[in-house]
């Protein structure tokens, strides 16, 4: 078999032409279809809503699901990704608007495609989710509040002209303001929220926002109420395409590389946190080094359509898999059902209420705000608790490039100190380093597994990637902990994933010599809801005994594998 490591045909090698080789179903392929349509629908608002809330004109949001929608799907190293404008990128496009203008941020989109493209390249794929949890958690949360935050003028109907970048000066000129709300659009905003919140119990086919844009639209347009439009600010929406190129001043190239790497870096760890989320609910493997490049392709060939940055959408990624979608057909069929809306219906967008728009992109920075995720990371070491925090305030108060660079340097300093702090309590207790032990006589269908280091952010997926490997060829196994000093967010959330994929496989787990302090951290991140009680020892005697139980109540339908066993040592 040959290294791809010294193959540069493996860098790059998109999964659709590799499942049209191996062959497509007709019944996949209408699935597919229909998850594309349904799709399709469901971006329909939402890529409307994220350009008019960056401050560009609408049918640039339309442009970009499209273009970067069929082309990340095209060339994309995930089977179900699904790309287009997102909710992350509203803060930072909006700002590059502001201080470069819409010529800007072409420049800046098309650089950040060329370094994302260097990105995979590189090989940077697997190093991108190395990012702890509490990061993400941290200015994912910040954008999400920054969002809302811009939403409300709409919200309230305020007619206040510019509204300041600053998160403070925004909300003050808010509340100096509100003798002159608009309650029809605060009616229509409500609105907004019920449909879009509660129409799933109707139907989970239609999407609510779509829903609540028709009625509430027609709504508007039938009492004629006296509220702001998509048109008062832009207009009528063109529906047709021109490609242009934009005035690059080569002299002045530099000043584009900051809010570039900004645009590249938040567009990489989105699409492969989305690539990743796919994996789990489809038990899928993304390419990771293939994805990042199809991104890049994509940023830098949409911007001259007139387009804004784009990347994997987690949310309408996990609507293509619930409606059935499998393959990358599913994604360009969207892009193109997108177009035919654009090109037929477009011209009717512009009656669409302001007011409409942000109460769907209340509820996206809502979804966005993972506050259960910001609880949990609170309530667990207090490590974890300061990356998330400076994080969450860096994100809000100064600006999300700032965020994440300190937050990684925060990340990286503080595990310094924490192995500092470890390796002193090894040399105190004498530990046995000693971990590789004979597992020859395990009875067949028994694996065992040892944690042999702590399970933070740098080795999290590695370990979850071998447990996942090693749990599916066993009925039972035991994964042992007496070597986890510690377990951070991210690795509780790793674990936590393939407890979850390996109890969909029937697998039994057992957990053995997890030490109090990581037994109080499972608990506090939900890992202690996929695994009973009992199953969790302090002893590899007592999990062998337990295992052994097990097997021999188990009633099996065929032969069992054959005992595999498998040991590291990452001290």
């Amino acid at each position: 078999m040959l290294n791809d490591s010294h193959n540069m045909n493996f860098i790059f090698k998109p999964k659709f032409f590799t499942l049209l080789k191996a062959g497509i179903t007709k019944q996949q392929l209408a699935r597919d279809a229909m998850a594309g349509i349904v799709v399709g629908i469901v971006a329909l608002p939402l890529a409307i809503a994220f350009a008019v809330a960056s401050g560009v004109s609408p049918e640039k949001g339309l442009i970009t699901a499209v273009v970067a929608g069929f082309i990340i799907s095209f060339l994309g190293g995930s089977r179900v990704q699904i790309g287009g404008p997102t909710g992350a990128f509203i803060v930072i496009v909006y700002g590059i608007v502001q201080e470069y203008g819409f010529e800007g941020l072409v420049i800046s989109t098309i650089l950040a495609g060329f370094i994302l493209i260097g990105f995979g390249l590189l090989r940077l794929g697997s190093l991108l989710k190395y990012f702890p949890q509490p990061l993400v958690v941290g200015f994912t949360s910040g954008i999400a509040l920054v969002i809302f935050s811009t939403q409300i003028k709409d919200a309230l109907g305020l007619s206040v002209g510019a509204v300041p970048t600053d998160f403070i000066d925004k909300w003050l000129l808010y509340f100096s303001s509100l003798e002159a709300v608009n309650f029809n659009a605060i009616i229509i905003t409500a609105l907004t929220i019920l449909i879009n919140v509660n129409f799933k119990r109707i139907s989970t086919k239609v999407p609510g926002s779509f829903v609540a844009i028709i009625c509430i639209t027609f709504l508007v347009a039938l009492l004629d109420l006296p509220v702001a439009t998509i048109e008062t600010y832009f207009g009528d929406i063109p529906n047709t395409f021109s490609w242009s190129v934009p005035d690059i001043d080569i002299a002045n190239i530099e000043i584009y590389f900051a809010p570039a790497l900004t645009i590249a870096l938040l567009g990489g760890i989105e699409s492969l946190l989305s690539a990743v989320v796919a994996d789990g609910m489809t038990g899928g493997k993304h390419r990771s080094n293939t994805e990042l490049i199809a991104q890049g392709i994509a940023n830098v060939v949409t911007p001259f359509f007139g387009g804004i940055p784009a990347t994997g959408a987690i949310a309408r990624t996990a609507t293509n898999i619930k409606n059935g979608g499998r393959t990358p057909l599913a994604g360009m069929v969207h892009a193109v059902s997108l177009l035919f809306i654009m090109l037929f219906l477009g011209a009717w967008a512009k009656l669409i209420p302001m007011a409409c728009l942000a109460g769907i992109l209340i509820v996206v920075a809502y979804n966005m705000s993972e506050w259960r995720s910001f609880v949990a990371v609170l309530k667990g070491s207090l490590f974890d608790s300061v990356i998330l925090l400076i994080t969450f305030v860096l994100t809000v108060f100064v600006d999300l490039t700032v965020a994440i660079e300190i937050g990684v340097v925060l990340s990286a300093v503080l595990f310094m100190k924490r192995m500092v702090d470890i390796n002193d309590k090894r040399i105190d207790n004498v530990i046995d380093t000693d971990l590789i032990e004979d597992y020859s006589d395990l009875p067949d269908g028994l694996g065992v597994y040892e944690i042999s280091g702590p399970l933070f952010f740098a080795s999290a997926r590695t370990y979850s990637e071998r447990i996942n490997e090693l749990g599916g060829t066993c009925k039972v196994l035991i994964i042992r902990m007496r070597h986890v000093s510690f377990i951070d967010q991210t690795g509780a959330y790793n674990l936590k994933g393939s407890l979850l994929i390996l109890k969909q496989y029937g697998v039994h787990i057992i957990l053995s010599g997890v030490n109090s302090s990581v037994q109080k951290d499972l608990q506090i991140n939900g890992v202690m809801d996929n695994i009973e009680s009992e199953c969790i020892t302090d002893s590899f005697d007592r999990a062998l005994e337990l295992a052994n139980n097990i097997m021999e109540t188990a009633v099996l339908q065929e032969a069992l594998p054959e005992t595999v066993a498998f040991s590291t040592n990452k001290n």
